[in-house]
C-alpha cells in the first residue's frame, strides 16, 4: 500500500484586486505518494503555478491574498504552521524548482555561496564539506568547470545555467517532495533528459515524491504516475497516467492530446485550441471549458459540473461523460 506524503483538500487561493476579491485557485484536491510522481499540466493560467505556491506557503504573505483548504504533509497541516516553521520546512523537507530561476537566485552572492547556505542551514554541515557536496551536484546536472562556477554571480551565466544550479541546490538537500515548475523550459534536448533522469533517480533512489508542473505532454508521458490536468482554476480530470492518457475523458484532456503533433504522420496544419483560458475575474457560472468546447448542451453553460470519479482513481468534471 503505498504511503501518502501529501494530502490537499479543497485548495483555494484568493487574491485581491481592486476591492474584489478573486479565486485563483477554486477546490483543488490531489495526493502525493512517497516515491511517486505526479504530473500537473495545463495551459498558461490555469492555476497551476498558483497551486505549488500556495503549497509551500509563498502566496499567504501577498497582501490582499488568502489560502483556504488543507494541505497534509506527513500529516501536519502547512496552512496551520508559523513562517519560521515553514521556512525549516522550505529546501529541507520540501523544495521547489521555480520556474523563473533568476528571480529565485539572489544577485549579489555567489552560486556557490547560495548553494552552500542552503546546506547548511539544513544539513548542519561544515562548509568545507557542504562545498564538496555543492561541487558534485553541479557536476551531476551537466554543468561544466563546476569549480569555476561556485564563484560566478547567476548574472554570469544563462539562463539554462541558472535553472540547472536551482535544481542542483534542491537536490543537495534530498528533499522528501520536490515541487518542479517548468524545470526543463529553458533547457536544450540533451540536457532535458539528463536532469528528467536525475529527477528520476532521486524518486527511485531516495524515495522523493515529485509535483512536475508542466505544459509538455511529452514529459508527461515519460514521467508521471498520475496526472492531474488543470483549466481555470480547478482540476477537471485526474487518475493513473497510463488510464488518463491512454483514455482522456475530459474534452480539454482530449484537445490538449489531439494538439500533440504525430511525428511519423503528414499534417497539412497542426490541431490547437480555439480561444483562452479565461481570466480568474471573469470566471463562468457553469463549466470553464464551455466556450471553447465543441460539444457542449445548455446546461454546460449555467450548471458547474462536479468533480466525479468515473474509474478506479479517474476523475473527471464534465456532465456529458
Amino acid at each position: 500500500m503505498a504511503e501518502t506524503l501529501l494530502k490537499v483538500n479543497n485548495l483555494q487561493t484568493y487574491f485581491s484586486k481592486n476591492n474584489k476579491k478573486i479565486k485563483a485557485v477554486d477546490g483543488v484536491d490531489f495526493e502525493v505518494d512517497k516515491g511517486k510522481i505526479l504530473c500537473i499540466v495545463g495551459e498558461s493560467g490555469s492555476g497551476k503555478s498558483i497551486t505549488s505556491l500556495s503549497i509551500m506557503g509563498l502566496v499567504q504573505n501577498i497582501k490582499g491574498s488568502s489560502v483556504e483548504g488543507t494541505i497534509l504533509f506527513e500529516g501536519q497541516d502547512l496552512l496551520n504552521l508559523t513562517d519560521l516553521q515553514l521556512s525549516d520546512l522550505r529546501g529541507n523537507e520540501i523544495g521547489m524548482i521555480f520556474q523563473e530561476p533568476m528571480t529565485a537566485l539572489n544577485p549579489i552572492f555567489s552560486i556557490g555561496h547560495q548553494i552552500i547556505e542552503v546546506l547548511r542551514r539544513h544539513k548542519k554541515i561544515p562548509k568545507k564539506e557542504a562545498r564538496l557536496i555543492a561541487i558534485k551536484q553541479l557536476k551531476e546536472v551537466g554543468i561544466p568547470r563546476a569549480e569555476e562556477i561556485m564563484n560566478e554571480y547567476p548574472h554570469q551565466i544563462s539562463g539554462g545555467m541558472r535553472q540547472r544550479v536551482m535544481i542542483a541546490m534542491m537536490m543537495a538537500c534530498e528533499p522528501k517532495l520536490l515541487i518542479a515548475d517548468e524545470p526543463t523550459t529553458a533547457l536544450d534536448v540533451t540536457i532535458q533528459a539528463q536532469v528528467l533522469e536525475l529527477m528520476r533517480r532521486l524518486k527511485d533512489e531516495k524515495g522523493t515524491a515529485i509535483i512536475l508542473i508542466t505544459h509538455d505532454l511529452g514529459v508527461v508521458a515519460e514521467m508521471a504516475d498520475t496526472i492531474a490536468v488543470m483549466y481555470a482554476g480547478q482540476i477537471v480530470e485526474s487518475g493513473p497516467a497510463d488510464e488518463v492518457f491512454e483514455n482522456p475523458l475530459h474534452p480539454y484532456t482530449q484537445a490538449l492530446k489531439a494538439a500533440i503533433p504525430i511525428m511519423d504522420e503528414q499534417q497539412e496544419r497542426l490541431i490547437d485550441i480555439p480561444g483562452t483560458v479565461p481570466n480568474a475575474a471573469n470566471f463562468p457560472a457553469g463549466c470553464r471549458f464551455a466556450d471553447r468546447c465543441s460539444r457542449t448542451s445548455t446546461n454546460c453553460y449555467r450548471i458547474m459540473p462536479k468533480y466525479r470519479e468515473i474509474n478506479s482513481g479517474h476523475f473527471i468534471r464534465c456532465d456529458l461523460v
